[in-house]
């Protein structure tokens, strides 16, 4: 049996597009103007001083419709604010007396006027229309009407100085109801038709002339949908003012951890009441990498809305954008692709993507004892390649007029220098700098030996909160941080005693003294912290400990709880190799990583177990705290190509240590009673460029008078200091 044809039902016809343009016109007038003028009295004894001010703005978006008799033209429906502000003050002052000129005063008097009008207004009919030229060039244009406005004021004065007291008076002046004309502004008809879809018209015109600026921008579409998205935008705010929020421009883009506003528009062109729902959500579509993965609703971003007939209306999402410079598995995100998608009764009518550039944080850069800004001088190449040119390097100092930190300048200088806190106040400044230049609500940074102790007072003492609850350093990592001090600020101390010019900033590295700073400065502030620990040696100024020729592991490791080793020496951790194995994976944190403030409190359970190395990798278990002797400080100052030979008493001991700062051209040699050479440290040996050099006996030393043998091997002159001590097990 064949087969029964079953019968189509009849589907009604889609009405007929009648090619009205409709969307959205946004028109804008801006004008500011001000004077200042001061004009000398005809008496010579006086002046007369006048300061003038002016603002206006005017704004109006216009929902574009199609006009009811379906003819294929457009009307328009304007919500229109106006403002006006104008201000004058004028200042006098003569010098008179009230003695017949036996003294004179100088007599002041001083008025202020200012005069506020503004209107705003929704639902206005407004003119509209689109030109379309032979060429495929086309212009618009958009005619607003007059609206209803108020005037409100005030005037005051004040006098001083009189012979007789004359008193000030204030008036404010009633709101009187006021006209406010509309405006206009058509298009140059450069804009031209895109060919590949003449539907759509998308653009802006600005012109400005003295001190006013008109702008129109457009987003129109024929035989679109009755319910669509006419414009989609991004704002961030403006730093350091909150909730100060202003458009962010495509090539600018915005800085991870910051609040963005993205605003869609959404245009009702029917004649009836319509809901709708707007869902915010993070696209890979067109990505190289990931191109496959799914949309993914943003937290939150999901917000529903009504429009009455012929209403263009925003629909705003607050987006935070944590994590977003950078991929989950650390790979650099060079922009984030946003769309929004427009349903209706659960179906969607319309989608529209935008790309975000978002820049990692800026990273703030702080250097340590006997440096400048200029020991990060590789950074910001080392970020361009990590991730972009938008990864900005702020060393503090590298623009001294936005703070400069002093700590010593050059290698054994004895100058003075400002104290922790002293350099906390221009790392406060330095990070305002930052956040300024690339508009940015939080930064990170990386300190590097006492620029550690500089970053954690600074913290305590001089961050203020972010409005948005989290702490304005997301993260502090410290490169070979003395959290405990270092034993070789006890050993320049009493280098440099001889000469007298011990340096400040020495003296806070004791640890002694790093004791008391650990009493007072506690508070993280919801700041994480992080530690690199450098362990290549096994001997440093009076301990027999791994360390990195400046500060030992316990010391550097101290109560934090996220650490590691690195086999550099103190001047190297801030190079490359420690970048990418400890400081990158802990800056490029992508959106799913943890950006909250810290919340575990340091607890004294994290210090070093006593007697055992405390941290992973290869390293010596040591014993408590050893007993030494008082050291003994020697110093020496060598011409080019001399030699010099110190003599130095040492009694009977199980060891025997020198430890000595000096410039890599320089050797020391040490040799026993008996002429013998004992030990020795090399000029441009492996060890040279360490601040702290040692040579350590650790076999039994017989008492006598020993000698250290210093050589120059530079042309130029070079100053050394030597800490000679024992007992260090």
């Amino acid at each position: 049996m064949a087969a029964q044809r079953r019968k189509a039902a009849a589907v009604p016809a889609a009405p007929k597009c009648s090619g009205a343009w409709t969307g959205t016109i946004s028109y804008s007038r801006t004008q500011a103007s001000s004077d200042s003028k001061t004009v000398e009295r005809v008496s010579g004894r006086g002046r007369d001083t006048r300061n003038w001010e002016m603002s206006y703005t005017y704004n109006a978006r216009v929902a574009v419709v199609e006009s009811p008799e379906r003819n294929g033209s457009s009307v328009g429906i304007a919500n229109i604010s106006h403002s006006f502000f104008s201000k004058e003050k004028i200042d006098a002052v003569e010098k008179n007396s009230c003695d017949r000129g036996k003294t004179w005063r100088d007599m002041r008097g001083s008025s202020t006027s200012e005069t506020k009008t503004s209107g705003q207004a929704s639902g206005e009919d407004a003119n509209v229309s689109v030109g379309i030229n032979a060429d495929g060039t086309y212009t618009v244009s958009v005619g607003l009407p007059e609206i209803k406005g108020e005037v409100t004021g005030s005037q005051s004065s004040s006098f001083s100085g009189q012979c007789t007291p004359k008193e000030g008076k204030t008036f404010n002046l009633p709101a009187q109801a006021t006209r406010i004309e509309g405006n206009s502004l058509t298009s140059d008809g450069s804009n031209r038709i895109n060919p590949d879809d003449p539907n759509k018209l998308s653009g802006s015109y600005s012109r400005t002339w003295q001190n006013v600026t008109e702008t129109i921008s457009w987003n129109l579409q024929k035989c679109g949908a009755p319910l669509r998205i006419t414009d989609m935008k991004f704002a961030d705010m403006k730093f350091p003012k909150w909730n100060d929020w202003q458009d962010i421009a495509e090539q600018r883009g915005t800085i991870d951890g910051n609040l963005v506003k993205i605003k869609a528009t959404i245009l009702n062109a029917s004649g009836e009441t319509k809901f709708a729902d707007v869902k915010f959500k993070e696209t890979y579509k067109g990505d190289k990498w990931d191109g496959a993965r799914p949309d993914g609703l943003l937290e939150g971003g999901e917000v529903s809305t009504r429009l009455e007939p012929g209403e263009s209306r925003d629909v705003e999402f607050i987006w935070d954008s944590s994590g977003y410079a950078w991929f989950d598995d650390g790979r650099p995100r060079l922009l984030q692709r946003i769309k929004a998608e427009l349903e209706e009764n659960g179906k969607k009518v319309d989608e529209k993507t935008m790309n975000l550039k978002v820049a990692p944080k800026p990273l703030v850069l702080v250097h340590g004892l006997w440096s400048s800004w200029k020991a990060w001088e590789s950074w910001q190449n080392i970020l361009t390649t990590t991730h972009s040119y938008d990864w900005k390097a702020f060393p503090v100092g590298e623009k001294p007029e936005k703070g400069r930190m002093d700590t010593g300048g050059e290698f054994l200088s004895s100058a003075p220098t400002k104290s922790v806190y002293g350099n906390a106040v221009e790392l406060d400044r330095y990070v305002k700098y930052a956040q300024e230049d690339r508009n940015a609500w939080h930064v990170d940074i990386v300190a590097h030996s006492m620029g550690g102790l500089i970053s954690r007072q600074y913290i305590q003492s001089f961050m203020k909160p972010v409005e948005d609850g989290r702490p304005r350093v997301a993260h502090l990592i410290m490169l070979g941080t003395p959290n405990m001090g270092s034993p070789c600020a006890d050993t320049m101390d009493i280098a440099f005693s001889i000469t007298g010019t011990t340096p400040n900033a020495i003296r806070e590295l004791k640890p002694d003294v790093v004791a008391e700073f650990n009493r007072v400065v506690t508070d993280r502030r919801g700041v994480k912290f992080s530690i690199l620990a450098g362990d290549p040696l096994p001997v440093m100024c009076k301990r027999v400990v791994w360390n990195d020729g400046v500060v030992s592991v316990p010391s550097a490791h101290w109560i934090i709880k996220d650490k590691a080793l690195s086999k550099n020496v103190h001047t190297d951790l801030t190079g490359t190799q420690d970048f990418s194995t400890f400081v990158r994976p802990r800056l490029a944190i992508g959106p799913k990583g943890d950006h909250l403030p810290e919340v575990e409190a340091p607890s004294a359970s994290l210090l070093p177990e006593p007697g055992r190395y405390n941290g992973a990798g290869s390293g010596p278990f040591f014993g408590p705290a050893p007993m030494y002797v008082e050291d003994i400080g020697r110093a020496a100052k060598l011409a080019g190509k001399q030699t010099q030979e110190i003599e130095i008493p040492v009694a009977a001991a199980a060891d025997l240590g020198i430890t000595f700062m000096a410039d890599a051209k320089i050797s020391v040699e040490l040799i026993d009673p008996q002429g013998r050479v004992a030990g020795k440290n090399l000029a441009d040996s492996p060890g040279s460029r360490n601040w702290f050099r040692s040579i350590y006996l650790k076999e039994g030393v017989a008492a006598g008078t020993w000698k250290l043998r210093v050589t120059n091997t530079a042309d130029l002159e070079h100053p050394a200091y030597f800490s000679i001590w024992q007992g260090a097990r």
